[in-house]
């Protein structure tokens, strides 16, 4: 497996329209548009950070994966995503070296990239998630 780069960390938001705030008018950080996925139950949206961006993201439903993970835990850092060359080659590996995969296969991501997570408990706690694009 390749790692190419961390391509986002991943911020869990009550509101994009209130978190963005600090990260264009304290930061001085582009806001790229947002995007709702709603297989996830999700609006996402991209601030550029050199090859990397910071990606807030809020709910769209009450029983959506970030509205339980802002019950349980509030906004912050929810996941970290690296940018693999080869994301089914990749997760083989790790389901090969035992590492439990939320995702057995690849899904359609915010800004059409492929993605995968892998299970907390197999990463010291880290939600991490996994990420081609083309």
């Amino acid at each position: 497996m390749k790692v190419l780069k961390i391509d986002h960390l991943g911020i869990a938001v009550n509101s994009i329209d209130q978190g963005k705030t600090f990260w264009t008018d304290v930061l001085g950080l582009k806001f790229e548009g947002s995007e709702t996925v709603a297989e996830q139950k999700v609006t996402t949206a991209f601030f550029p950070v050199g090859e990397s961006e910071v990606e807030l993201l809020e709910s769209t439903a009450p029983d959506g994966p970030i509205a339980k993970y802002l019950e349980k835990k509030g906004e912050g850092i929810q996941h970290v995503a690296f940018r693999v060359e080869n994301i089914e080659a990749a997760l083989q590996e790790l389901k090969e070296k035992g590492i439990r995969l939320i995702d057995e296969k690849p899904r359609q991501g915010a800004g059409g990239a492929k993605i995968a997570f892998l299970h907390p408990k197999s990463t010291s706690g880290v939600l991490v998630e996994l990420c081609e694009r083309d």
